[in-house]
């Protein structure tokens, strides 16, 4: 019998994708697997207070949260954290295999960084109705943090814990120095990195990241991003921003997105780093389409029927 045909889940290695894995349009079967993946780590895994955080942050983007608005951006939305909340449970787990040890507090706080990480893209009710969140990109990281501490403190949870991922949150910043962040100690600030890298990989890896690009420019737009003429423009410039990632990944990040490929060998029997094989395949269709088809490079974005979609419209409850 050929040896890949015995994988977990009858994937073949050569052929499995990363959107394979998981269907990452549905956050409830998102929070399962992290779940699973959490108790791989520690079997007595109490998840108490990520599954808490994972229904109130649901809550919060679905508009159903007191005081706060129905998220109504469409790139930085909950499918996005959902989509870092399982890679950073996933970098744990490989790092795990490969032999750190963090222990069952550090664990939650990972997964609980994830969960929040975006909350400032949030409105709050008093904010203005004629912006969305994308008004906040450029302080959106400072208003996570501070929706955190809100939260941690209405909750009594501990100030140590908010210390800490305050400081992983912080490193989501795409502009910040990870070593002038002082972390107690090396694990704390291997989970820095960490959650940095899964919101990377998150949404360059995400099988409709190059049609939520247009819902990005929408963003950048509102909050006065400079550096893009259009829509158009951001597209070309992607490329670049691939270029830059990588290297932030291995440089400031300190190479921590390889810890993937330990847990896609354990979990999935997979020897491969589906992350980068799928980051890799969307920035090379999209050279495709800007090199063959630029002047009708929208009708070559198609996965998840969601380019040209209608504002999502929710009541706050």
């Amino acid at each position: 019998m050929n040896k890949n045909s015995q994988l977990p889940g009858q994937f073949q290695a050569n052929q499995v994708k990363l959107a394979d894995l998981v269907p990452m349009h549905d956050p409830e079967a998102v929070h399962r697997e992290v779940s699973h993946i959490a108790r791989l780590i520690f079997k007595d895994l109490d998840l108490t207070l990520v599954n808490t955080i994972f229904n109130d942050i649901y809550a919060l983007f679905e508009g159903h949260y007191p005081s706060f608005r129905c998220c109504n951006t469409q790139f930085h939305d909950f499918q996005h954290t959902t989509d870092c909340y399982l890679a950073m449970a996933r970098l744990m787990h490989g790092a795990v295999v490969q032999g750190v040890r963090f222990t069952r507090r550090e664990v939650v706080l990972g997964l609980v960084t994830a969960l929040m990480h975006d909350t400032g893209y949030i409105q709050e009710d008093n904010d203005s109705p004629e912006q969305t969140g994308g008004a906040y990109t450029l302080v959106h990281v400072s208003r996570s943090i501070d929706f955190m501490d809100r939260y941690f403190a209405k909750k009594g949870l501990a100030f140590e814990d908010f210390e800490l991922c305050r400081r992983c949150v912080k490193c989501t910043g795409l502009d910040v120095t990870i070593n002038g962040i002082k972390f107690e100690s090396k694990e704390h600030a291997l989970l820095g990195r960490m959650l940095a890298t899964a919101d990377l990989l998150g949404q360059i890896a995400a099988r409709t990241y190059l049609e939520k690009l247009t819902f990005l420019y929408r963003e950048f737009e509102e909050a006065g991003v400079s550096g893009f003429k259009n829509e158009l423009d951001l597209m070309n410039k992607t490329g670049a921003f691939y270029a830059a990632t990588k290297k932030r990944l291995t440089t400031e990040l300190e190479g921590v997105c390889q810890y993937s490929r330990s847990h896609f060998v354990a979990r999935w029997g997979v020897d491969a780093d589906l992350y980068v094989q799928a980051m890799d395949r969307n920035i090379g269709y999209l050279d495709f389409i800007l090199k063959n088809h630029e002047k009708e490079y929208r009708s070559f974005l198609r996965r998840g029927g969601i380019f040209g979609q209608a504002q999502k419209e929710c009541s706050h409850k």
